[in-house]
């Protein structure tokens, strides 16, 4: 009884957010499933065979090497299975090696992880049926630029960054962004990393008079700069991107800093009931879980409407475990998954919001 019981609370759970999908589709996932990115594979197999599961469709599961050789191989798999659609893809490599046989097939993919804006780019000149679920390469930009100009409008503010190629780059992007809006910074610095302290740089700024920092560096020198800060009394408000949520550093982080990054989605409405489902069997809905279980969910949904399904998924709107999800003409997410966290009694969560109590 009591598994009945479990196994019909799951169903409701990863079915609500859904319209009724269409049952018996093949969905191939492509993840490694060997080296140092098994574990992100096995997240990718989770979430989309307990989506396939809810919905009465079958998952097959393909391993991905990241080597471009693995490319035929991969599109080979896919058609052999009678795939009506492929998901995860969390390299480069073989994705671009397979897009072109996948297409000619009419099997639109979907990547959870791929990133790169020429491939994209290539596959909307070629009409291949590329799909992305991460985001695109100026998303983490747009979304600070957004945010910026919304809160900072009248505040005197700086752009630091760490030296390295995405920190440089991203702050480039934001500063000329900011300007064509009239914004201009007050300081633009690059800041040496990796210090156990950062005196010197928090007084330089402080003298500067800014009151906002946007730091484009990790976590650990984010961490430092806001202990210094604290220190010197120094009142500025740090906001930097996604490079802030990662491994715990050696240097706590103090409540108020903000990032730029994804939100942790079994934390939010959407997410929140499809990860307690998981968990009765034993898993933890991190990393691709949700995004590879909302993938499979618009699938299905997609495929419940009939006619060609890369048009029926580029036209759809699917409530997921993700939120709400849709592309736009670029094959590109609709919304900025961009949200903005602030540091809370040892987490980000969305700004506005506190953790919830155990």
């Amino acid at each position: 009884m009591k598994t009945i019981f479990l196994a019909s609370l799951f169903g409701s759970a990863l079915l609500a957010a859904s319209p009724a999908p269409a049952v018996g589709l093949t969905i191939a996932v492509v993840a490694p499933d060997a080296g140092p990115l098994a574990i992100l594979g096995q997240q990718v197999r989770d979430g989309a065979r307990v989506a396939a599961e809810a919905n009465g469709d079958t998952i097959v599961e393909i391993p991905e090497g990241c080597d471009e050789k693995d490319g035929d191989g991969i599109a080979k798999a896919i058609l052999s299975a009678n795939a009506v659609a492929a998901v995860g893809f969390l390299c480069t490599e073989g994705l671009s090696a397979a897009l072109p046989a996948l297409s000619e097939a009419k099997v639109p993919a979907i990547t959870l992880s791929v990133r790169s804006g020429i491939l994209m780019e290539d596959a909307l000149k070629k009409k291949w049926p590329l799909f992305r679920l991460a985001p695109g390469p100026k998303a983490e930009a747009d979304k600070a630029v957004e945010v910026i100009t919304r809160d900072w409008k009248s505040a005197p503010f700086a752009l630091i960054d760490d030296g390295t190629i995405h920190a440089r780059e991203l702050v480039e992007a934001i500063r000329l962004r900011l300007e064509e809006v009239g914004m201009k910074a007050a300081f633009v610095d690059t800041y040496r990393p990796a210090q156990e302290q950062q005196l010197t740089l928090v007084r330089r700024l402080a003298k500067t008079g800014v009151t906002h920092v946007f730091v484009g560096g990790d976590r650990t020198d984010v961490a430092v700069i806001a202990r210094d800060a604290a220190a010197e009394k120094a009142p500025l408000a740090l906001l930097g991107g996604e490079a802030l949520v990662g491994a715990d550093p050696t240097v706590p982080m103090t409540d108020g800093v903000e990032a730029i990054a994804l939100p942790d989605y079994q934390s939010l409405p959407a997410g929140e009931p499809v990860a307690k489902a998981m968990l009765a069997r034993d898993i933890v809905a991190e990393g691709y879980v949700l995004p590879a279980h909302a993938a499979v969910i618009a699938l299905a949904a997609a495929a419940a409407e009939g006619g060609d399904l890369a048009e029926k998924l580029a036209a759809g709107r699917f409530d997921t475990a993700v939120g709400p999800l849709a592309f736009g003409a670029d094959h590109e997410l609709s919304a900025n998954p961009y949200q903005l966290l602030v540091w809370k009694d040892g987490a980000f969560v969305p700004a506005g919001t506190t953790p919830e109590s155990e």
